[in-house]
């Protein structure tokens, strides 16, 4: 599969996010800056990175949700293409409308840097298919503004729809129903406070985020 990597000033886990995409989907993957007005012919997936896009001034994630990029990357995403947003990007999504909600301030108004532990809610996703029903992951967190909201109705919509994706086994943060990730109506748009692309290699401590890439890769895998 293509995969792009958006860039905004601010962006700090790009270089992370082009490593895993390379090493578990596309050795060609290539960044695109948020000035870009289109996406590179023939994307498969667009890849959002944590960071603190524009110094996270006004909200997090607000600014970049205006970037001249993000119109190409909800066309993509009314297409069908493969959307995935991480720390940032997730607030990127929630900001911009591709996900409901929104991340506010962490219970505790501390910067979290540290591995916790996912159950996966669903395997029915392009994102989750290589792990098992309510298998436990570990994958680092490294966000300020991480507290997953939403209305009650936005909840019981998630909930109910089978869209929460990830949750928290010890909610670090104070996220509504411990929710950790969650994926959009159609299933081709996910969002996830974690860093799975900070966990494909033994040498950083977990590989339990290959399963993300690995799953992606088979929903375009030829059949």
């Amino acid at each position: 599969m293509r995969v792009a990597v958006i860039q905004f000033p601010g962006s700090n886990c790009d270089g992370d996010a082009l490593h895993a995409a390379r090493l578990l989907l596309d050795e060609s993957a290539q960044f695109v800056w948020h000035t870009e007005a289109g996406l590179p012919s023939g994307t498969d997936l667009v890849f959002l990175p944590g960071g603190f896009s524009y110094g996270d001034h006004l909200r997090s994630g607000a600014i970049a949700a205006r970037s001249p990029i993000m119109q190409a990357v909800k066309a993509h995403a009314e297409r069908g293409g493969f959307v995935l947003g991480v720390c940032n990007g997730f607030q990127v999504l929630t900001e911009s409308g591709l996900l409901p909600g929104a991340l506010s301030r962490n219970r505790e108004l501390h910067f979290m840097c540290r591995p916790v532990h996912l159950r996966v809610e669903t395997t029915q996703t392009a994102f989750t298919s290589a792990y098992a029903q309510g298998q436990v992951i570990e994958i680092p967190i490294a966000h300020g503004e991480g507290n997953y909201y939403a209305d009650p109705e936005t909840i019981s919509r998630l909930e109910g729809e089978g869209q929460v994706v990830f949750r928290y086994v010890d909610n670090p943060n104070g996220s509504l129903n411990d929710i950790a990730g969650i994926r959009n109506g159609r299933g081709n748009v996910l969002g996830m406070m974690p860093h799975p692309e900070r966990a494909v290699e033994a040498l950083l401590g977990s590989e339990d985020g290959q399963g993300v890439f690995r799953s992606l890769k088979a929903a375009t895998a030829p059949a």
